[in-house]
């Protein structure tokens, strides 16, 4: 039967009565869900239990499935050392899964620390042992990787799974921005969140998972998409049923709950391979219309990931004089690689490009070195930065038309101008520090430029 049944929950720990203390009764509706969904799977021959936990342990490039055969925890950090989740692991499945993942080039196992049962584990095996007892766990984290992997991650899944019985349970919060008093405050992007993974739950409309602007999730403060994108892999060519249950937000947290249920086949439901032909087709376009300067930074990160080789360039009039140059390489809308030099190292600009564009998709220490199967995936833009001036007022800084340097002592940072999601003068000035290392409150110079940006 392979996975019989999958859910989306949330997992506020005031929701168990020892932590609630009668706050609880305000998610009511929450709680009648929980147990309506939970007596339902109960009914079904589960024999394990897959938890995708935003809150389990989670590494940037990395997907981490808790290793070992038994694991516990409790709900101490929040009053309640008295209620306890004991489980034991599928050591068995965690292999499987492993070893889909390693076959399909996806950096996802059991290495790495691991540490006692999260409460975005513990608190969906809670209302889930009220109706039954018999069966086994595998616990699964998030990472930083895209939404595409983490969507073949839980295709991996549903090879490894096979015949096996089981229940897939993502567990996640929706946006943390509903309300002044919330835990994050109000921003207009948490209820738009919210409401439009509701319509893709009810519409079993996976591939809007895959299609969120980053920058706006980010805005909303949300929890669990990423849980999503790995159910949604794991659902991959089934037909859905989806059963809606409830949604509120009092506390200003999101607090949603739906099933689906697998009905059968539906090998026209490919969400991963249309998502990446669709977005290989907007590259395609923007390649199309692509400047000299992008169009050598592109060549040079191909014939680099390929050859391993540094291109010469063709140096053309326009690229002659030397300049600071950044080279920023994006892939699904999230920063893939970027690198750059406010003062010219090389003799002209050509040059420069060539050696940024080789650093940013080899070198940036924060991300994976690009892989060839990731080129056609690539969306990239060229800086080539202008005079730098010192900057006496701030109130002459404007954050989409000028980039800054903060400088104190040693620590020098650089934030490229007209940035999404950078919108005011603090913002610019607070996000350079923190690159620089600048601590709140330490004395900072400040220098600004222009850009000719080309993409």
């Amino acid at each position: 039967m392979a996975i019989l049944y999958s859910m989306c929950v949330p997992h506020p720990p005031l929701i168990i009565p020892e932590i609630g203390q009668g706050e609880e009764k305000t998610i009511s509706n929450t709680i009648q869900s929980y147990k309506s969904i939970m007596k339902y799977v109960s009914t079904l021959p589960i024999e394990t239990v897959i938890v995708i936990s935003p809150h389990a342990i989670a590494y940037s490039d990395y997907i981490h499935i808790s290793p070992g055969i038994h694991a516990s925890g409790d709900f101490r950090q929040f009053g309640a050392g008295n209620v306890r989740i004991e489980v034991d692991y599928d050591s068995n499945l965690v292999k499987k899964i492993t070893r889909s993942a390693k076959n399909h080039h996806i950096f996802a196992g059991t290495l790495g620390k691991d540490d006692d049962l999260d409460h975005g584990t513990m608190i969906p095996l809670y209302f889930l042992n009220k109706y039954l007892k018999d069966y086994k766990v595998v616990r699964i984290g998030i990472s930083g990787l895209s939404p595409l992997t983490h969507y073949r991650f839980g295709q991996c899944i549903k090879e490894a799974v096979g015949d096996k019985n089981v229940l897939l349970i993502a567990s996640g919060d929706l946006s943390h921005c509903l309300k002044e008093d919330g835990p994050y405050g109000y921003k207009k992007e948490g209820p738009l969140f919210d409401h439009d993974i509701i319509t893709a739950w009810k519409n079993s409309d996976f591939m809007r998972f895959l299609t969120f602007d980053p920058i706006f999730t980010e805005a909303a403060a949300e929890c669990g998409l990423r849980s999503f994108q790995i159910m949604a892999g794991a659902l991959d060519q089934k037909k859905i049923k989806p059963n809606y249950y409830s949604y509120e937000g009092p506390f200003g947290v999101g607090y949603g709950i739906c099933g689906f249920e697998i009905c059968g086949e539906d090998l026209t439901r490919d969400i991963g391979n249309q998502y990446k032909k669709k977005m290989q087709e907007e590259v395609k376009k923007i390649k199309e219309h692509e400047d000299d300067y992008v169009r050598l930074a592109r060549t040079t990160i191909e014939h680099y990931v390929k050859e391993k080789v540094e291109i010469i360039p063709e140096v053309t009039k326009e690229m002659k004089r030397r300049a600071g140059v950044f080279v920023s390489i994006y892939e699904e809308g999230r920063l893939r690689g970027c690198i750059g030099t406010f003062m010219p190292v090389q003799d002209n600009i050509a040059l420069e490009i060539v050696h940024n564009a080789i650093s940013a998709c080899s070198e940036d220490p924060r991300f994976d070195p690009i892989t060839e199967e990731e080129l056609d995936n690539l969306i990239i833009s060229v800086d080539v930065l202008g005079e730098i001036e010192p900057v006496e007022d701030i109130s002459t800084l404007d954050p989409h038309i000028y980039g800054i340097i903060v400088s104190h002592g040693s620590k020098r940072g650089l934030l490229l101008p007209d940035l999404e999601g950078v919108d005011t003068v603090t913002d610019q000035i607070q996000i350079a520090c923190h690159k620089a290392g600048i601590h709140e409150g330490e004395k900072i110079k400040i220098e600004r430029f222009k850009v000719i940006r080309h993409d």
